[in-house]
């Protein structure tokens, strides 16, 4: 006699789990240099105080205080580190406002293909949050990324890792599907630090990175799809 009652197929697969590309903002996103440069020379020119290009050059992308330690000295006062940093990233956030940013080549292309596919996208920055978020503003593509790291956000700046776990506990995506962006050496170290795969832009990133490209226009279509498979 037949059984009665619904025989249930296999299983349907269950999705793939998330996976996520952190971005570095200044330098990886946007093309700052020049702001930035600019913001540091006047205000420590007010204070009379001289800083050489070659010196800004040489600690792009770290911390502030790192930064005016290495200026000023270990003398310098914590106040005096807070303010100068404070006035540095005012005038900062009124050049970015007044003339805009500018996106390095690829990046709206890459954000959008990423995007449109399914990645998940975060900005994890050593910059301050309001830097952060003007530039986030000021980069026109509202809606792609989902989470904003900044400095306030951690305890220590890269080539710590923690900017980037931090990122991707934000998008509840584990570490080994995440991909770092990094235009500097001390982020892809941390990159490597978290245990994440990575892609170095521009000379400055070094040799590290899982993959290293002299501009986002040169990378191949399919290389996220590749690291994010070799995790």
């Amino acid at each position: 006699m037949p059984t009665t009652g619904s025989r249930s197929g296999p299983a349907p697969p269950l999705p793939p789990p998330p996976r996520a590309v952190l971005w570095d903002l200044d330098g990886t996103l946007i093309d700052s240099r020049d702001q930035h440069w600019r913001s540091w020379r006047d205000t420590l020119a007010a204070d009379g105080i001289t800083v050489t290009e070659a010196q800004f050059a040489a600690t792009f992308g770290q911390r502030n205080d790192a930064i005016l330690t290495a200026w000023l000295g270990r003398a310098a006062s914590h106040e005096l580190i807070a303010r100068i940093g404070d006035e540095k990233e005012r005038r900062f956030r009124v050049l970015v406002e007044r003339e805009g940013a500018v996106l390095l080549p690829g990046v709206v292309e890459w954000v959008t293909r990423l995007g449109d596919a399914g990645w998940l996208q975060a900005i994890a920055s050593s910059a301050p949050r309001r830097n952060v978020e003007v530039e986030h503003a000021a980069l026109g593509l509202e809606g792609r990324f989902i989470a904003l790291v900044s400095a306030e956000d951690v305890h220590a700046g890269k080539p710590d890792p923690e900017v980037f776990l931090v990122a991707a506990a934000r998008l509840g995506v584990p570490v080994g599907r995440c991909i770092v962006v990094e235009d500097a050496a001390p982020g892809i170290e941390a990159a490597r630090r978290a245990g994440m795969r990575s892609i170095g832009v521009g000379p400055g990133a070094g040799t590290a990175a899982d993959v290293a490209v002299a501009s986002l226009e040169d990378l191949a279509p399919e290389a996220f799809e590749r690291l994010v498979g070799t995790s």
